[in-house]
């Protein structure tokens, strides 16, 4: 098989595997192409491919909540919880969309660094491990229920995981279990909001190479994104009992981890 093929597949395995574990999806997928060798010799194409295979996980979740996501579809014109979780999302959805809008270029110039990302991922587990730690309050245990300043809230520190090793569903996680909300439901929110989050990401992005991309990327693109669905579906079924049960400390401490493995690796690699 074509190595270029087998990349894209562990990079496809390994968006899926992290994309909705509060343990940076870009963060690792830029970590294995530097140390790794993951990379296909083209930084910028790296960075698109980064991102347009996280499609897969996207419609793996979509997926998962097809029915219950149908179901508030069709109460929204009766039921004032269905209107007020779509409109939740979509202003969480938001600030992030529109600073990533204005951002993109010197996001993916510059702060797709796999030295940035080492420094955020320790941060963000340190963070992490703080706030599992801290007497929940458990005022919102439905994420259908979260109140609008609080869906506000939590799209502005999403706003944090432009920052690649921050992590999307980590920012969103944290804020809400800060904002009052149960383990569960929190990363239920995480889930939901991160639909119309990552389809964004992937239009612009997309809209914003496609004169770049040929044939052949397109094929790599395309393997990343089967491989990033199926291990999407694995984990999503299993993530919202785990962390009901055990919480994020195993997720704080691979961050902490991976960042101080990936700093010494710098050290003693460059």
């Amino acid at each position: 098989m074509d190595p270029a093929f087998l990349k894209a597949i562990a990079l496809g395995i390994i968006e899926g595997l992290t994309e909705y574990l509060p343990v940076s999806s870009t963060g690792h997928l830029l970590l294995a192409e530097h140390f790794l060798g993951l990379g296909f010799g083209d930084p910028v194409f790296d960075n698109t491919f980064a991102v347009l295979i996280q499609l897969g996980s996207i419609l793996a979740l979509a997926l998962v909540y097809f029915q219950r996501l149908f179901r508030v579809l069709l109460d929204a014109p009766k039921s004032a919880e269905a209107r007020n979780f779509i409109l939740g999302i979509l202003i969480a959805f938001l600030p992030a969309a529109l600073l990533g809008v204005i951002l993109h270029g010197f996001i993916k110039g510059v702060l797709f660094n796999p030295m940035i990302v080492c420094v955020t991922l320790i941060a963000g587990g340190i963070i992490l491990l703080i706030v599992d730690r801290l007497p929940q309050q458990q005022r919102h245990q439905n994420a259908m229920t979260f109140p609008l300043p609080m869906a506000l809230k939590i799209g502005i520190l999403q706003c944090a995981a432009l920052i690649p090793g921050v992590s999307r569903s980590g920012a969103t996680i944290v804020g809400a279990m800060l904002l009052g909300a149960d383990k569960r439901s929190a990363a239920e929110f995480s889930f939901f909001l991160a639909i119309p989050t990552m389809v964004g990401a992937f239009a612009y992005d997309l809209y914003k190479n496609f004169a770049t991309l040929g044939a052949a990327d397109f094929q790599l693109i395309g393997i990343g994104f089967l491989a990033s669905f199926v291990m999407g579906l694995l984990v999503i079924t299993g993530l919202l009992t785990y962390v009901s049960k055990h919480g994020f400390a195993v997720f704080a401490w691979w961050r902490i981890f991976l960042g101080s493995a990936g700093l010494l690796g710098f050290l003693v690699l460059g």
